[in-house]
């Protein structure tokens, strides 16, 4: 067994080229290769066991083996895997369709299927470029896109477009269509210079200039939902996103919300604009759609847009673009069951008190000396870590604080990863109490181990 484990190792770095890795720093470590997982938990094959901290990149909400699931996706196999949606339809996804429209924000009456959600941005931004030529086939001129300061939306050539992280999206500026960029509320760090008890809501009045100036050319803007969380979990101030809703509907300009992090109950509510009552014109839902099991996306719009793209066939007013496995029958099975999961153990209700207790097990967190930050909404938590916590120096780059920071973690069968130097939390919400509390032990001992905090 342990030579067959070692040829695994082997095989991993020679034949495996991991996303958003470091290779050459992966090819001096020893490789974690997860065998099985159950729960929250993740064993190795050497049957060491972890506990998830991050429900394998944001999507396992329910833990992983949720018999419910698994029993959807083997009745489904008996009947078939996957046949297309293009010009066909199948039951499963139409099922899917009615209850995704059932629970989302209001207005939104139709789904658009696809396998990511870097797609499913891809397919908002077509569908508002399209939308507005089509009632409108004279102007031609809603052709631009506003999206904020340290956002991401995926990793697509277009969803690459309305980022804005340096690190992530700068090298392949060459490919991008232009875009326009306004602040993000990163309140730690305010672009603006002032405290949280100061800010004046410059990044909002901004917005509101941009768009007084702008909003003839603009088709649309493109929001992460309350939390930014790629770019190290930047959450908004109150209201924001509301006021977002109303400049978007006064300066008339298709609002978009990017809920593919925010969705399926990680803010404390089953979608993040539900905090604030907002109805996007556009949503993307992706990540926690399936449970964490399979590759789906959904992109979501109103009646007034979905009509726009009906006509005479020779109109071609056809909205071309499809994925081969669009609406595939497993999938859509499989967040079919997440959903009923979702509605039958009330997991959205039963998450406030561990909120409650996450909330209070982070304090202790910012009394580290080399604690910057800490950033909790719902059950997505960002600690910002920072070499001087008086002035907000960052760490180098290459101290590799971060992911030292998690490799630390990973010795007390904890898998974490980073943003850089921000540590993310973000278990499956099925965690317990007593699962949260060794979870943020391990956490809160790395920190303090690798930034000698004490």
């Amino acid at each position: 067994m342990t030579t067959q484990n070692r040829l695994l190792e082997f095989e991993d770095k020679r034949y495996v080229w991991h996303p958003f890795t470091q290779m050459e720093d992966y090819e001096h470590e020893i490789p974690l290769i997860v065998k099985e997982g159950s729960g929250v938990h993740l064993w190795d094959i050497y049957g060491r066991r972890y506990i998830d901290g991050v429900s394998s990149l944001w999507v396992n909400v329910h833990g992983h083996r949720k018999k419910e699931i698994d029993r959807a996706i083997i009745d489904q196999l008996k009947l078939i895997a996957h046949s297309t949606l293009l010009g066909l339809s199948n039951i499963p996804a139409i099922t899917l369709a009615k209850r995704l429209v059932e629970i989302t924000p209001e207005g939104l009456e139709k789904v658009f299927y696809s396998d990511s959600g870097s797609e499913g941005v891809e397919i908002a931004l077509k569908i508002a470029l399209q939308y507005w030529r089509q009632i409108d086939d004279t102007s031609g001129k809603k052709t631009k896109f506003i999206s904020f300061e340290n956002a991401y939306h995926g990793d697509t050539v277009g969803a690459v477009s309305v980022g804005k992280i340096p690190l992530f999206h700068g090298i392949y500026k060459p490919l991008l269509f232009d875009t326009i960029t306004t602040p993000s509320p990163y309140c730690y760090r305010c672009s603006y210079g002032n405290t949280k008890e100061e800010c004046g809501g410059e990044c909002l009045k901004r917005l509101e200039e941009i768009l007084k100036n702008e909003s003839e050319t603009v088709a649309g803007l493109i929001v992460e939902p309350l939390v930014q969380g790629a770019s190290g979990m930047l959450k908004a101030p109150k209201t924001f996103l509301s006021q977002i809703r109303a400049l978007c509907s006064k300066y008339n300009v298709l609002m978009i919300a990017d809920e593919v992090a925010t969705g399926f109950g990680r803010t404390g509510k089953m979608w993040a604009c539900e905090h604030e009552d907002v109805s996007p014109d556009i949503m993307i839902i992706a990540k926690g759609l399936t449970g964490g099991y399979l590759p789906l996306a959904a992109t979501l719009t109103t009646q007034e847009i979905y009509n726009a793209f009906c006509g005479e066939y020779g109109q071609k007013k056809t909205f071309y673009h499809g994925h081969t496995y669009t609406g595939n029958q497993l999938c859509c099975a499989a967040a079919l069951a997440n959903l009923d999961v979702f509605k039958n153990e009330h997991v959205v209700e039963k998450l406030f008190p561990k909120i409650k207790a996450l909330r209070k097990g982070l304090m202790r967190f910012a009394k580290l000396r080399h604690v910057g930050d800490v950033r909790l909404c719902g059950f997505m938590v960002g600690i910002e870590l920072v070499k001087d916590k008086k002035t907000k120096e960052s760490f180098l780059m290459e101290e590799k604080m971060g992911h030292n920071v998690i490799m630390e973690a990973r010795k007390n069968r904890v898998i974490l990863r980073p943003l850089g130097d921000v540590i993310v939390l973000m278990p499956p919400l099925s965690i317990t109490l007593s699962e949260l509390k060794d979870l943020l032990d391990v956490t809160y001992n790395a920190i303090n181990k690798v930034t000698k905090s004490s």
